[in-house]
């Protein structure tokens, strides 16, 4: 089973208001009175998620989600501290030790949500690490399934890109890394709610904020998971835009790798082509005027041209 969670508390009443969180969702739900017993039911078996208080007699919850993170580093860790205590949650998250924080008193709506998107990483790595191509195309549709308005779009992507390689003779191994972050270049999705996917309308800036952590939570995932470098790239960079108004890092021109480039124009086009909650896609006839007009601005100009070419007499 790879839905395991693992709540760690001193206090029974405390371990009792956590655990009936979980009732009815699809997780197992273990418990540890204190930091030792927590770590021998990690060396035990595979879990998913630790949600640690942090103020706890002997071990001290940093402490143990640190020596987590070294018996089972694809664990996501979750630390529960006071305000008075802000100070250590901060610190270790910027150390890694941390996946996520909560304040006391928790939002028991926020906890769900955290120890879900926990147990939907760990089983995206793991899959990751030990997957074959069925596996990663196969983890790519289910990411699409949070937003239904994509179903396809990973295969259409990588069709796409697949095309522009064609066009610039990339060898095979640079084809496949490209195929394979055309597939997955969505997938930090998994942290980004489906309320906002799938919100009608223009979103918020707050709620934008969100969606464009995505790329930088893909690419933690890919890291976490030891995926090539060129499919890491494609997953961050994707957003990136030519004349670097693009998001996450504002890279632009050449310094947003080659193979992100490509996925970026056959992305822009699929999107445009295709209804979305806030918009109804172009025709083709439009998409391709569009393209034209964001050549030079979001998306390298030779690689629009080599992607037009296909659709032109």
């Amino acid at each position: 089973m790879d839905n395991a969670v693992l709540l760690v508390d001193d206090e029974a009443n405390i371990l009792n208001a956590l655990a009936r969180l979980f009732l009815d969702r699809d997780v197992r739900v273990l418990r540890a009175a204190n930091g030792e017993e927590a770590l021998g039911i990690v060396r035990r078996e595979p879990v998913a998620v630790v949600v640690s208080d942090n103020l706890m007699p002997g071990m001290r919850g940093v402490e143990l989600l640190s020596q987590v993170r070294n018996l089972s580093p694809d664990t996501a860790r979750v630390l529960l501290t006071g305000y008075a205590d802000l100070p250590t949650a901060i610190e270790a998250i910027n150390r890694g030790e941390v996946f996520r924080f909560h304040v006391k008193p928790w939002v028991d709506e926020e906890i769900v949500l955290t120890v879900e998107e926990g147990v939907r990483r760990y089983q995206v790595v793991r899959s990751l690490r030990h997957g074959d191509e069925a596996t990663l195309r196969s983890i790519a549709q289910t990411i699409e399934l949070k937003d239904p308005y994509t179903r396809g779009h990973c295969d259409r992507v990588a069709a796409f890109a697949l095309k522009i390689a064609d066009g610039l003779g990339l060898p095979e191994e640079t084809r496949r890394a490209i195929k394979h972050g055309s597939w997955l270049h969505d997938c930090g999705k998994i942290g980004v709610p489906e309320a906002i996917l799938n919100r009608p309308g223009k979103l918020s800036a707050a709620d934008f904020d969100v969606v464009k952590k995505h790329p930088g939570w893909g690419a933690d995932v890919g890291r976490q998971a030891n995926l090539p470098g060129e499919v890491i790239n494609i997953i961050l960079y994707h957003h990136e835009r030519f004349d670097g108004r693009g998001y996450p890092t504002g890279a632009k021109g050449m310094e947003i790798p080659l193979e992100a480039r490509i996925v970026a124009v056959a992305d822009v086009f699929d999107a445009m082509s295709t209804d979305r909650p806030y918009a109804k896609g172009y025709e083709q006839a439009e998409a391709i005027r569009m393209m034209g007009a964001l050549r030079g601005a979001a998306l390298d100009p030779q690689l629009v041209d080599i992607f037009l070419a296909d659709f032109l007499p």
